[in-house]
C-alpha cells in the first residue's frame, strides 16, 4: 500500500537535554513536554563520586558539557538544557552564567540550567522569600542558600534529607514531610522549591500548592519550563502555579487532584 500521502510523522521541535550520569527520571522531564517537542537526553560520563559538592564540580565542568552539548547537536535541538540543580549553582551566580556561555558556544543554540531557571520562575512570580527542600548533605544545602541569597533572594525555612545516593528512590510522602517542615511558620515564604533533577515530584507539586497555599516549583519541573519558554510554547502542568497561570493567586489556588499516599520504601540511609 503506497502511504506516501501521509507525509510521515508530525514535525517535532527538540529539546537537548544534559544530565548527571545518575539522572532516572526521564519520564517525570517528559510529562511537562506538550506533544510536539521531543527531548533528546545525553549523560555526563561516569565518575565514582557520591553525590557531595565534589561530584556537582565534576559533572558541570566547561570540557565535560562541550562534549555532552556537541553529542546533541547532530539531532538539531532549538535549545540545550542543563538538567542539574547542584551542577550549576555550585559556581554560584558567575558559574552559572559562564556554564550557559560554554554551552552556547558548543552548540550555537540558547541554554538554559536549572538554577538558572530557578532564578527565572522566582521572577515570573514575584518572590522575594522562599523555603527549600533538598535531598542533599547539609554542605550542598548551603550551597544552594547561597546562591539563592547572591541574588537577593531570602531562605525562610529549609529542610534536607542528608542523602548522598538513590536520590530517585525517595516516595512522595517524604517529599511532602519535609516540604510542610520546611513551610512550618505559615505566611513566612513565598514560595516552595525542592530542589534536585532526580527528586521525584510531578504529581506532588498539586497536592503541596494546595496544602501549603503558595507556589511550589521544583527542579525539574523549572528546567522544562525555562527551555519550552525559549521555543515560545507552555510547559504541560495542570494544577501547578508556575505552568498554569490558572492554579496562581495564593488562597484562591483551586483544589488540587488527590495524590495517592501509597509509595515505595524510603530509601537506605547514606553509607
Amino acid at each position: 500500500m503506497d502511504l506516501t500521502f501521509l507525509g510521515g510523522p508530525a514535525p517535532q521541535r527538540g529539546v537537548g537535554v544534559v544530565a548527571p550520569f545518575d539522572f532516572a527520571l526521564d519520564r517525570e522531564l517528559w510529562r511537562w513536554v506538550p506533544d510536539e517537542v521531543s527531548l533528546h537526553v545525553t549523560r555526563t560520563p561516569y565518575v565514582p563520586v557520591e553525590v557531595s559538592l565534589d561530584l556537582a564540580r565534576l559533572v558541570s565542568e566547561h570540557e565535560t558539557l562541550g562534549e555532552a552539548v556537541r553529542t546533541l547537536i547532530t539531532v538539531a535541538p532549538e535549545v540545550v538544557a542543563y538538567a542539574c540543580t547542584s551542577g550549576s549553582f555550585v559556581g554560584g551566580l558567575a558559574g552559572e552564567r559562564a556554564m550557559c556561555e560554554a554551552m552556547v558556544r558548543a552548540g550555537t543554540v540558547p541554554a538554559v540550567t536549572t538554577s538558572g531557571a530557578l532564578l527565572e520562575a522566582l521572577t515570573e512570580l514575584g518572590v522575594r522569600r522562599i523555603a527549600l527542600v533538598t535531598p542533599y548533605t547539609v554542605s550542598v544545602t548551603r550551597s544552594l542558600e547561597a546562591y539563592v541569597a547572591q541574588a537577593g533572594v531570602t531562605v525562610a525555612g529549609c529542610a534536607f534529607m542528608g542523602l548522598t545516593r538513590h536520590i530517585w528512590k525517595v516516595p512522595y510522602r517524604e517529599v511532602a514531610a519535609m516540604a510542610r517542615q520546611a513551610v512550618s511558620r505559615p505566611g513566612t515564604a513565598q514560595a516552595l522549591f525542592i530542589s534536585c533533577t532526580n527528586l521525584p515530584t510531578y504529581d506532588v507539586i498539586p497536592q503541596l500548592e494546595a496544602e501549603l497555599r503558595i507556589p511550589v516549583i521544583s527542579a525539574n519541573q523549572v528546567t522544562m519550563w525555562a527551555a519550552l519558554r525559549r521555543l515560545g510554547t507552555r510547559a504541560v502542568g495542570p494544577y501547578q502555579a508556575l505552568t498554569d497561570p490558572a492554579a496562581r493567586g495564593g488562597p484562591d489556588l483551586p483544589e488540587a487532584p488527590d495524590v495517592p499516599r501509597a509509595a515505595p520504601e524510603v530509601p537506605e540511609a547514606p553509607e
